[in-house]
């Protein structure tokens, strides 16, 4: 192909400098470049090796290269399909993984280097720059997979159905990846599965055809991911396999459909428009595409992926808000994601009657989306030239150094970069297109998605009393508004002489002075205005240099609205705005905040949530896990304080909550500890031989707005040898490690906070016990050494996180524990003085006062109760070992006979009842502290039926 000319373009100073230390080093390494190279082409090398870190270090470690690329012609032309045939000829010498890694790697960077080469010197389109990078990372995959494959069919036999056909490992790539535009430094999403289930055939021992899937795939990844000295291949990311990290890593044909027509999310959806099946098209990839349209593309037109779509840009609109991200081309107001969102919305509405959308191809769907017309011709050409833009910007962004970022620079020397690839005079001028490009591309996405602009509101009365100054002017206006509080004015005028001293910048002085009169619309409408600016105030305090949450509020009327009732119905509510402002985002769409997150649903909701997140940046994902503590919180207390929640079912939130944020802090400890020592032998992810034992309220399920946790962890018992890696350590101290993680991971804190406070001390010999016990040696301490009040503890105690045969058995040994004979006397008096030095220790109230859990008749001698009953008839009674909650206890013992049915209702109505009191203090952010006089009806009978039943 001809070579467009560079020779009008000016090579900056600052390049040419940058240019010549790398050809210096270059010829230290081969000194005959100057004799093997034309002068024609040592220009263009010099001018390459200016603009590329990448490239310039990589061909400093293969000079060789040089040649190649020149003599071959591999600059002047891609031939896509010479990839798969040229590794696959390649890796048929390996004889292992550190073999086959070695070719991979070089592979990849030659044809990086090489393809990096020819799109900062304009060899090629923009469209076809990303299908040779697409082309590329997919023959590395194919070539990598069916390596493995025969490596591991000659280890372990070949896969096969019930009839003996071989089963393959086909690979979905997903993204950009999927839809073949790929951009330079990407990860890939990948997702594994295979057509059917069976076993290997043709080996000594059979496995199982996912066993052996699983095995390979983990295998591929470290052929791709592993960091060698020659680098990687690529950043591989599974989480959008079904059920995320959490889900088995390949999956069945069936179990993918099953997966997706039962639990498929929206958001999967929209991933899935862009899944292709990788490598050679066969029978398989058709059945695979097949079982997946119906999930895709809805039969009628679906105009609910819009509700989806704009929810999904607001998620993101919060992060760039919560990770301060500026400058970025992708996620920002404008960028490359946006596009994605208009093409991709108008396919999941009108892909299921219009065959031609169903395509992976943004490019091929916009020209379809013009054809069917569903886009103007000016529309289609400014999205399709902002987006060429933009996609230019990043490509050659991330070939400067080889790095995964859409954030434009902050030095000079990229900007030049950047402005010699794509022929802009200066940044100026290059951020001047960028900009614009920008604004177009938000324009069509507010028309086609719907976005969240402001709009200017006409002069309101609150405009004038934000900027009167004058007294008795202020107060004849409040008097003629008929807005009866005299407390308003003085301090509004007071907290804004305050404001006018702070240091807010004028943009966050401008925003400022559009918002108050908005949110004084809206705090005069309350009962008591200036009861409700004082709520407010403490929000405003904390965002008022934080300007890009002032305009949230002032552009979201929805918002604006929830703060002010949220923090009036609660001024718990209103500190947790006011410490976690982020929290704000969470208020701009009523419909959403009430809409509570369903009971089964928070760990698939968690999973989706830290997908947002590198997998590898452990920082951020710590960040993630407690924002989304927050912000679910938040929703459950928004449909607390309005009575959407009963109770009950708050703590049951509360509590399911904190058992998927328990699942995901020992994964991330797993990781951790696993990446640095390995894994006890017989041990995955799946099967961790570790268990976490909920006591408390966490054990019955009934978590309060700020409970911490009482946890207990538990190991396997046949524990022998060492962990399988580089680093390898004994079985017992990698979970001694991974408990030590995992308790690091709960209690460091972030900019979000803690994630939970952990109590430990009710592990077998409390603070001077292991942090975490064999499970057979808990069973023997609980049977032998455990004193009653430890046994009382076991009776709020539930297995929240672990194996399924790890949970039988702990529900085995509890049982057993729990159904030990007990002389009733001797029992009656423990539980007594342990009440008795408890309260001793805890309550710390007047005579007048009745504190709602440790005063006579409260919440504690309720629990005590049952706990004494069940330990006094489990011995004789299987029923009672079942539940861990005391509402249920009681119903049981009732239901046995063992407590008359009037009492087990007084003692369950009464419970509730002071959970709800203690429950709405805190919402109050008061005390759980009441008047004696008002309780008193209804604690005195729960005091004589303690002192009846435990004979004090």
């Amino acid at each position: 192909m001809p070579v467009p000319s560079q020779s009008h373009k000016v090579y900056p100073a600052t390049l040419a400098q940058t240019s010549v230390q790398y050809w210096t080093a270059l010829i230290q390494v081969w000194p005959e470049a100057q004799n093997q190279l034309s002068t024609a082409q040592q220009d263009e090398l010099k001018t390459v090796l200016g603009l590329s870190d990448y490239i310039a270090q990589q061909l400093c470690r293969h000079p060789d290269w040089i040649l190649i690329l020149f003599e071959q012609g591999l600059l002047e032309e891609v031939d896509r399909q010479a990839f798969d045939h040229q590794l696959h000829k390649l890796l048929a010498a390996a004889t292992d993984d550190e073999q086959a890694k070695k070719v991979l790697r070089e592979f990849r960077n030659l044809h990086m280097v090489r393809l990096a080469w020819r799109d900062f010197m304009n060899y090629s389109s923009l469209e076809a720059s990303l299908l040779d990078l697409s082309a590329l990372a997919e023959a590395l995959v194919i070539a990598g997979r069916d390596w493995l494959y025969r490596q591991m069919c000659m280890q372990y036999g070949t896969p096969s159905d019930s009839e003996g056909r071989p089963q393959p490992l086909l690979i979905l790539g997903m993204g950009k990846l999927g839809g073949r535009e790929l951009n330079f430094s990407s990860d890939i999403d990948l997702i594994f599965t295979f057509p059917e289930h069976g076993e290997t055939v043709g080996a000594r021992r059979s496995q199982t055809n996912q066993e052996f899937f699983i095995r390979m795939g983990q295998r591929l990844i470290n052929l791709l991911n592993q960091l060698t000295v020659d680098g990687f291949v690529f950043r591989v990311d599974m989480r959008l396999r079904p059920y995320g990290e959490s889900g088995p890593l390949v999956v069945s044909f069936s179990g993918l459909e099953d997966y997706y027509q039962e639990q498929g999310r929206d958001w999967e959806r929209y991933a899935m428009v862009k899944a292709r099946a990788l490598g050679p098209w066969n029978g398989y990839s058709d059945e695979l595409h097949a079982l997946l349209k119906p999930f895709i593309y809805r039969r009628y037109i679906d105009f609910s992926a819009i509700d989806s779509l704009r929810r999904m840009k607001q998620l993101i609109a919060q992060e760039v808000r919560r990770r301060q991200l500026t400058d970025n081309i992708k996620l920002g107001a404008g960028g490359i994601r946006e596009v994605e969102f208009v093409v991709q919305s108008f396919q999941l509405i009108r892909g299921g009657r219009e065959p031609a959308l169903r395509q992976q191809s943004l490019f091929g769907a916009i020209d379809v989306l013009y054809s069917l017309g569903q886009l103007e011709y000016l529309a289609v050409d400014e999205l399709k030239h902002s987006y060429v833009l933009l996609r230019r910007v990043e490509n050659l962004l991330q070939a400067i150094d080889d790095k995964q970022t859409q954030t434009l620079p902050n030095r000079g020397l990229d900007w030049q970069r950047l402005c010699y690839g794509l022929d802009r005079v200066n940044e100026s001028d290059l951020r001047t297109h960028i900009e614009k490009a920008m604004g177009l591309i938000h324009q069509h996405f507010n028309a086609t998605v719907g976005g969240m602009d402001s709009q200017e509101q006409s002069e309101h009365w609150t405009s004038q009393l934000w900027n009167i100054q004058q007294d008795d002017h202020a107060q004849a206006l409040l008097d003629e508004q008929q807005i009866e509080d005299d407390e308003l004015w003085p301090l509004l005028s007071h907290w804004r002489a305050v404001v006018a001293k702070r240091t807010i910048g004028p943009r966050g002085r401008e925003t400022l002075d559009k918002l108050m009169p908005r949110l004084l619309d809206e705090l005069t409408g309350m009962m008591k205005p200036s009861q409700a600016f004082k709520s407010v105030m403490q929000v405003l305090d904390q965002i008022l240099t934080r300007t890009t949450y002032l305009e949230l509020l002032c552009e979201n009327p929805g918002a604006r609205q929830q703060l002010v009732s949220l923090c009036c119905a609660s001024p718990w509510v209103a500190k947790e705005l006011a410490n976690f402002p982020m929290l704000l985002d969470e208020l701009i769409d009523p419909s959403q905040l009430y809409d509570t997150t369903s009971i089964d649903d928070y760990p698939s909701e968690l999973r989706q949530y830290l997908l947002r997140v590198p997998e590898d940046d452990m920082e951020q994902q710590m960040e993630a896990l407690r924002q989304f503590k927050l912000s679910q919180q938040l929703k459950i207390a928004a449909a607390d304080v309005t009575g959407v929640l009963p109770v009950m079912q708050v703590s049951d939130h509360l509590t399911f909550l904190a058992e998927a944020i328990i699942e995901q802090v020992v994964h991330q400890a797993w990781h951790q500890v696993a990446s640095r020592h390995g894994v006890p032998a017989g041990t995955s992810i799946d099967n961790m031989g570790f268990a976490i034992i909920g006591y408390g309220k966490l054990g019955g399920i009934e978590l309060g707005y700020g409970s911490d946790l009482d946890l207990v962890f538990l190991h396997q018992n046949d524990l022998f040898g060492i962990t399988d890696g580089d680093r390898s350590i004994e079985a017992k101290l990698f979970y001694l490690k991974l408990a030590q993680r995992i308790v690091h991971l709960f209690a460091t804190r972030t900019t979000s906070g803690e994630l939970y406070e952990v109590d430990m001390r009710l592990r077998p010999s409390g603070e001077s016990g292991l942090l975490v016990s064999d499970i057979e040696g808990f069973y023997q301490y609980l049977q032998t050494e455990a004193w009653i009040w430890e046994h009382q503890a076991l009776v709020r105690s539930r297995f929240v996180f672990g194996s399924g045969s790890m949970a039988a058995r702990f529900n085995d040994i509890r049982a057993a524990v729990l159904k030990m004979p007990r002389e009733q006397a001797e029992l009656a008096k423990a539980v007594r003085d342990m009440r008795t030095k408890m309260r001793d220790h805890l309550l710390k109230i007047r005579t007048d006062e009745f504190d709602l859990k440790q005063s006579p008749g409260g919440i504690a001698d309720i629990e005590f109760i049952g706990q004494y009953l069940v330990l006094a008839h489990a011995n004789e009674y299987e029923d009672l070992t079942l539940w861990s909650d005391n509402v249920r206890i009681f119903e049981v013992l009732a239901d046995l006979g063992l407590l008359p049915v009037m009492q087990a209702q007084l003692l369950t109505q009464t419970y509730c009842w002071l959970r709800d009191e203690n429950h709405r203090l805190t919402l109050q952010h008061a005390k759980g502290v009441l008047a004696l006089a008002s309780v008193i009806h209804k604690t005195e009978p729960i005091l004589e039926l303690y002192q009846e039943l435990l004979k004090a």
